[in-house]
Parts: C-alpha cells; sequence; structure tokens
C-alpha cells in the first residue's frame, strides 16, 4: 500500500470501541508500515450510546449501535467501522458486508461483585444488574433465587453503579475488561461449559462497503482465519434463530484440532428451560454446521419458546 493511502476507521465513542478501533489502528500500522495518523479515527455518536434507560430491546435491537456507522460506511464519511461483533445484526442493510475479524480475545463473561468472590457465593435475593437478556437469563437458570434487574452504562458506568451499591454484582466481557485494563476488578470468570457467551463476544469484526478491493485488500493481512471460521458459524446459528436483542441465545464455535466444534443454546428469558446443540465438522463448513444447529434447536422448542 502506497504512503500516499489513508483509510479512515469509524467508530463508536465509548472507552472499549475506541480501544477497538486503536488496535485496528496499530496493526493496519504496523501491516504495512503506515504512520497512525495516515489511518485517522472517525468518531460516531449512534442511537445506542444516546438510549441508557431502557433496555435496548424495547428500543430497536442491535441495529442502534450500528445504523450511524453504516450510514457513514455507505457515503464515504469513512472507509472502515470497526464493530464489536456481537453488536453486529444477522442482517447487514444493502452494500455493507463483514470483511472479517481480528484475532479473538477471551471470549468468557467475567462476575463483579463486592459481595461475594462467585455467582454461586451471592446471598439468596442479592440483586444482579445486566443489559444482557441472555446474560439474565443464564443467571436465572444456574440462581433462580437472585433478582435480576437492568444494568445499562458503559463498562466503567457499570463498576460505578456498583461501587455505589445500585447492584450487588454484574458480569460483563473479559474481552473488554482486558481491552480497556481493567481485569482488577473481577471476582470470578465464568467457565464456558457452564456460562456459554453471547454469540461474537471477544471478537472485533470489521465493515466495509461491499466491493472495495482496496480497502479488502489492505485489511486482509490483519484478519485472523481461525476467528473468520467460528464467527461464520455462531452467526449462521443465530441467523436461523432470527437471533435479536429479544432472544435469549448464546453460541460459541472454536477450533479443536483441525475441526471446528460449535456449542448453542437458547433459553427462556425466566431462565426456566433451556434448550443445547453440540456439532462439530470441518472449519469450510463452519457456516453450515451452525446453520444445522440452529435448525435443530428450532425443531426441538415448543412452541412459543423464543421471545416467551
Amino acid at each position: 500500500m502506497a504512503d500516499s493511502s489513508a483509510f479512515v476507521i469509524g467508530t463508536r465513542g465509548s472507552p472499549l470501541a475506541l480501544a477497538q478501533a486503536h488496535e485496528t489502528q496499530r496493526r493496519l500500522s504496523a501491516a504495512h508500515g503506515l504512520a497512525p495518523e495516515r489511518l485517522p479515527l472517525e468518531v460516531i455518536k449512534t442511537t445506542g450510546d444516546r438510549i441508557q434507560d431502557r433496555a435496548l430491546s424495547e428500543a430497536g435491537g442491535k441495529g442502534l449501535f450500528t445504523k450511524e456507522l453504516d450510514i457513514a460506511l455507505l457515503d464515504g464519511s469513512i472507509d472502515l467501522a470497526v464493530h464489536s461483533a456481537k453488536d453486529l445484526p444477522t442482517v447487514l442493510p444493502d452494500g455493507i458486508v463483514i470483511v472479517g475479524y481480528l484475532p479473538r480475545e477471551d471470549v468468557r463473561d467475567a462476575f463483579i461483585s463486592r459481595r461475594a468472590a462467585s455467582l454461586r457465593d451471592l446471598p439468596e435475593g442479592a440483586v444482579v444488574g445486566s443489559a444482557s437478556l441472555r446474560r439474565q437469563a443464564e443467571i436465572r437458570r444456574l440462581r433462580p433465587d437472585l433478582r435480576v434487574t437492568l444494568l445499562r452504562g458503559n463498562v466503567e458506568t457499570r463498576l460505578e453503579k456498583l461501587d455505589r451499591g445500585e447492584v450487588d454484582a454484574t458480569l460483563l466481557a473479559m474481552a473488554g475488561l482486558r481491552r480497556l485494563g481493567l481485569t482488577q476488578h473481577v471476582s470470578a470468570v465464568l467457565d464456558v461449559e457452564d456460562f456459554l457467551p453471547a454469540v461474537g463476544q471477544g471478537a472485533i469484526a470489521i465493515t466495509i462497503r461491499t466491493g472495495d478491493e482496496r480497502v479488502e485488500q489492505a485489511i486482509r493481512p490483519i484478519l485472523d482465519v481461525a476467528t473468520g471460521h467460528a464467527l461464520a458459524a455462531e452467526r449462521a446459528f443465530l441467523t436461523v434463530l432470527d437471533g435479536s436483542c429479544r432472544t435469549p441465545i448464546a453460541g460459541h464455535a472454536r477450533l479443536v484440532g483441525e475441526e471446528i466444534e460449535f456449542r448453542g443454546m437458547v433459553l427462556r428469558p425466566d431462565g426456566s428451560e433451556s434448550l443445547e446443540v453440540l456439532r462439530r465438522g470441518a472449519p469450510a463448513d463452519a457456516a453450515a454446521l451452525g446453520r444445522e444447529a440452529g435448525l435443530d434447536l428450532r425443531a426441538r422448542m415448543p412452541a412459543g419458546f423464543l421471545g416467551a
């Protein structure tokens, strides 16, 4: 890539979004020998950032964190957009494509509390705050005796609310805490076997304009193939189940030897019932594997299970 080239990187303005954008900037800079200032960040406030008083499921779902970035891509204001993969809707607007993912961070959820060392140790009736229906349902599945409430805001805001005693505990993604240098707040890390993460958790996704070969060629060296296979399975699974912020769905794929292994789960919002699926196959068949897993769960669901 010639030194005269420059790419504008679009990002949300939260500390975590900026950390992810800076990581993308650093990797692109190193891959092409460009000074970081040749890859400027364009901070764009999204509708999701403005809504702090209610669950996103009540306001329109995942697209609230991507709409304004999509518009900036399509009108040429930015050349690529950096997203938390779990924030991306299953269907993207016409003219926009996920070009790939950076190497994935820790996919697990972290338990954070000033009252207990683990979710298991919280006293009966303790209040756990979370903005994620998936986390809320999984908490209720494991600890139906706890009170689960909405807790919105970025990572720092949620930690401040915890310190003020608004809730007794919360769950946050380990990946975000690592990227922000805040792992000292973690009380316990929840094992994936017990607490399945959100589809895309820990992965940074990059979107570009469809057919923009100049940007695609520039980004290709920093993309991670293994993460791409994992996300292909996870997003295919989510697409089959029509996953949105209104449905508690969990899914995680990883390479095990030469195979990809996928685990998926859907839950009733109250955690009273859950269905799980496990699939293994060739990485090249990741999307088909995820789709089959989703179809399997759909076939086993009682009527009205999703969103019930």
